[in-house]
């Protein structure tokens, strides 16, 4: 196939980008213009269009020929200005659709997240449950994308596929691990809540699931979960970490409205003096890390036959295998 990969420098989009090289299928990687990482992608043979995913022409010169869009960009953290929010993570969906549209490709697979189902925790969630707002920016910007992406396929016959991954994970990852690590190190982590559930998605399983769809016409119309096949909590989560890196774990808690209110008078002082660092502690961070919710990937293991191919045991090891590599004041990047 010929792929066009938005978001081609992220997490997911680099894993994606270096799996379709692999299998000898010819990539597109749109890329904003002067990212370092263009020398590598044209190294490995990847062909770079420089644009921005907010140019709708930007975009229909990097979908032009190809058979498959894989939209992994977005705005993945939690503290950036709304109006990034909407131009890049809604605009860059709709301008994906339209250019998926007028070069008349055969599949667009849409990365969004697992938090659009929103926070029940009474209940095993599903592809089937409906899109919930958190009140908060990520999550709720990536239900306002999703729902341009089936509007898409309902008015349009978009051939659209979404994946929601939980927590991604491993080699080369830029937030989740590298995040806790620095926290833990700093003695800055403190839990809120115990026996908090976290679902861990490494990331060469999420792209075998990315690549099965994108050749599976049963995928078309349809979403799909992901994660390891199973939860671990995220005390001992953070445990695993602190042991790897041969700190001392943390075990601090406090109570989960004090960690909130904290998070929401940290939010208004940084707002108020503009300050652009990101706060230690959100509000969307002490509600994704103070919750027990639960995921069920039966879906894409009934429908498509996907299964985990890595263990979160097997996944988790290289993942600290490879944060053992890095120096520790660069960890945390987000």
């Amino acid at each position: 196939m010929k792929a066009c990969v938005t978001g081609a420098t992220g997490f997911i989009g680099g894993n994606l980008v270096k799996a379709l090289l692999a299998k000898k299928h010819s990539v597109k990687a749109l890329i904003l213009p002067n990212d370092p990482k263009i020398p590598e992608l044209k190294k490995n043979k990847a062909e770079v269009v420089q644009g921005d995913i907010r140019d709708l022409e930007a975009v229909k010169k990097a979908v032009k020929g190809c058979d498959v869009i894989f939209n992994c960009a977005a705005v993945v953290t939690d503290w950036a200005p709304q109006k990034l929010f909407e131009e890049v993570t809604v605009g860059g969906a709709k301008n994906v659709c339209e250019a998926a549209v007028w070069a008349k490709v055969k599949r667009v697979v849409d990365i969004s997240t697992n938090d659009v189902f929103g926070l029940r925790e009474d209940v095993v969630m599903d592809e089937s449950f409906p899109l919930e707002p958190w009140g908060e920016p990520y999550p709720d910007y990536k239900i306002k994308a999703e729902e341009v992406m089936w509007r898409y396929h309902r008015e349009k016959k978009l051939p659209v596929t979404m994946v929601y991954p939980c927590w991604v994970y491993g080699p080369g990852d830029q937030t989740f691990v590298p995040l806790l690590a620095d926290a833990i190190i700093k003695r800055e982590l403190i839990f809120w809540r115990k026996d908090v559930l976290v679902w861990p998605t490494y990331v060469e399983n999420l792209v075998d699931l990315l690549l099965l769809i994108s050749v599976d016409r049963r995928a078309i119309g349809n979403g799909y979960l992901v994660h390891d096949g199973e939860s671990v909590t995220l005390q001992k989560f953070c445990q695993g970490i602190a042991n790897a890196l041969g700190v001392k774990p943390i075990t601090t808690h406090i109570p989960y409205r004090m960690a909130y209110m904290a998070a929401v008078v940290m939010e208004s002082l940084w707002k108020l003096f503009n300050i652009e660092k990101r706060p230690l502690l959100t509000t969307y961070t002490v509600k994704n890390l103070g919750s027990r919710l639960q995921f069920s990937i039966d879906k894409a293991k009934r429908e498509l036959g996907w299964v985990p191919r890595i263990s979160f045991k097997e996944g988790f090891e290289r993942t600290m295998q490879w944060l053992k590599t890095l120096e520790l004041e660069s960890l945390k990047t987000k």
